[in-house]
């Protein structure tokens, strides 16, 4: 791949991908947009390292970036992978030994695969905003924050903290911010200009589209505090949050997830070992934070299919399928068997954060599964 990236729509048929089953898969999120509840959509599919399908529906354009959420993990991902294939990091490194901040209140045994699998021991350590915003506050937090378990005895997603910490990990080892590196070391390389962490407040209005409570029926109504709506607040997403404040094209989503797999950027090895499968189990929680019946697994902070397909992961896809899905309706996977990439983008949430509605689940579960299903 090279810059900047070739965005020609290739035939869907010459990639392999059944032009019926596609029309199918935009058939079932158009309506959603266009009579549904829904304010805007984006939708990508890609092969081969081109796109085969790219869509905007609502009030949005193609240029329009969505906030990615926890979709946006697999690029969090992405840099990590990078820094362990140039031996800049190891799995088996105790964070507190790269960030002296941390160590305090019993972290000392947190590794990095701890943080990068979510089972360091604390899924809700408090960092909000405006204290975010300050790297000298962010690290007197770190120090602050206590186990509720044993590292490495649970899975429970780590909504904000692990990211934070991954931040400042990729910053102490590459000597530059995270938003600096992403844009300066992988983004800008590869041509995919719409992937930015720490989006200006000025800059916002006219490039992303803003977060909409699609169950908003009165001003009295409060979102939950863990839940998208943090993110519509211009000064939050300015902040840069990392696991949830990227924005980005559903194309370039889609076509970043091609360049792990064939840009070379990557050493080969670090990409297999950051989506080899660890462990599939039921993550721990309530369901409206990441909690769920079903066995989630995990690589190197990205989700894997593995023998359940948790995680609203397409149960169509093979095994090895990876990927991230975001609160409510936004999910990106590329499948390594067939090299199919998938991203789906949208700025609407209901207040609660997630949407475990019928309505919602049945959504959710069938696009994934006509996303897998392409070929």
């Amino acid at each position: 791949m090279s810059d900047p990236i070739d965005r020609t729509i290739v035939d869907p048929s010459a990639a392999g991908v059944d032009p019926g089953k596609l029309e199918a898969l935009l058939n079932r999120v158009r309506p959603e947009v266009e009579h549904g509840p829904l304010p805007s959509a984006q939708l990508a599919v890609a092969r081969g390292g081109r796109l085969v399908a790219f869509e905007t529906w609502g009030d949005a354009d193609p240029g329009t970036r969505y906030i990615l959420q926890s979709v946006g993990r697999s690029v969090v991902a992405g840099v990590v992978w990078k820094l362990l294939g140039e031996g800049l990091l190891r799995l088996d490194e105790r964070v507190a030994e790269i960030i002296p901040e941390f160590a305090p209140n019993g972290k000392e045994a947190v590794t990095v695969e701890h943080v990068l699998t979510h089972t360091a021991g604390f899924p809700f350590a408090p960092l909000g905003h405006p204290r975010m915003r300050d790297r000298d506050r962010r690290l007197a937090a770190f120090g602050r924050w206590r186990l509720d378990y044993p590292p490495g005895t649970r899975f429970q997603f780590h909504l904000t903290s692990a990211a934070w910490l991954i931040a400042e990990i990729v910053e102490r080892r590459t000597g530059r911010r995270f938003a600096d590196y992403l844009h300066e070391r992988v983004a800008g390389p590869l041509g995919l200009r719409s992937l930015e962490l720490g989006v200006p407040v000025e800059r916002q209005k006219d490039t992303v589209a803003p977060m909409i409570a699609t169950d908003r029926t009165g001003e009295d109504q409060e979102p939950d505090p863990w839940g998208a709506w943090y993110l519509s607040d211009p000064d939050v997403l300015a902040a840069g949050e990392p696991s949830h404040s990227l924005v980005g094209t559903a194309a370039d989503v889609a076509l970043f997830y091609q360049a792990l797999e064939h840009s070379g950027l990557w050493r080969r090895e670090a990409v297999e070992e950051g989506r080899r499968m660890r462990f599939a189990e039921r993550p721990a929680g309530d369901e409206l934070y990441g909690g769920g019946s079903k066995r989630v697994g995990m690589g190197l902070f990205v989700t894997v299919a593995g023998p359940d397909a948790g995680g609203n992961l397409p149960s169509t896809g093979s095994p090895a399928l990876y990927g991230n899905s975001g609160a409510a309706y936004q999910l990106a996977f590329l499948d390594p068997e067939t090299g199919l990439s998938f991203a789906w983008l949208c700025n609407g949430y209901p207040l609660a954060g997630y949407d475990l509605s019928p309505w919602g689940t049945a959504l959710l579960t069938e696009v994934a599964d006509l996303a897998a299903d392409l070929l």
